[in-house]
């Protein structure tokens, strides 16, 4: 990120705050960037994307080291959070067993919000919120379809390729 970009001191912040887990307030952001947030950081959740590469906000947490975990706009405030790196799944015959860890990882990978990634598998939010705890755990059929997820989304790589 250059020198000058009003993005600048949020990539400082956040590559000088040493936490696995940042919280701010949007306020506390622009008091930061010391200029105000644009309408759609207050109201969609694009602005706040982990894919947009060529984004000058996405770019200051990302070069820092962050994703953004979860966005809250009732309550105007965004969670910045490290990448966690990827734990191994465990092979059970032919189906890989899927634990809280590990789901919530593949999800963070795949940059995405728990409501997102429910969408993608066809699922309820609160389905994978329990799956993330450890409440609950995906069937047999869940887990097959999540190895597919995983490997479209290169989370993993089969052993020998």
């Amino acid at each position: 990120m250059k020198e000058g970009s009003k993005y600048k001191p949020l990539l400082e912040f956040l590559r000088d705050s040493n936490q696995d887990e940042v919280t701010l307030t949007f306020a506390e952001i622009e008091a930061l960037i010391n200029d105000t947030l644009p309408d759609s950081a207050r109201s969609k959740r694009a602005w706040w994307s982990n894919r947009s590469k060529g984004a000058l906000q996405a770019s200051a947490w990302m070069e820092a080291g962050y994703q953004v975990e979860d966005v809250d706009f009732a309550e105007q405030r965004v969670t910045f959070r490290k990448p966690i790196t990827k734990p191994p799944v465990e092979l059970v015959t032919d189906t890989r067993v899927w634990n809280s860890e590990q789901i919530k990882v593949l999800r963070r990978h795949m940059g995405l919000t728990q409501a997102e990634f429910a969408e993608r598998l066809g699922v309820r939010q609160a389905t994978v919120s329990e799956w993330e705890k450890g409440i609950h755990a995906p069937s047999r059929a869940m887990s097959k379809y999540l190895t597919i997820v995983s490997k479209q989304a290169e989370f993993y790589k089969e052993e020998g390729s």
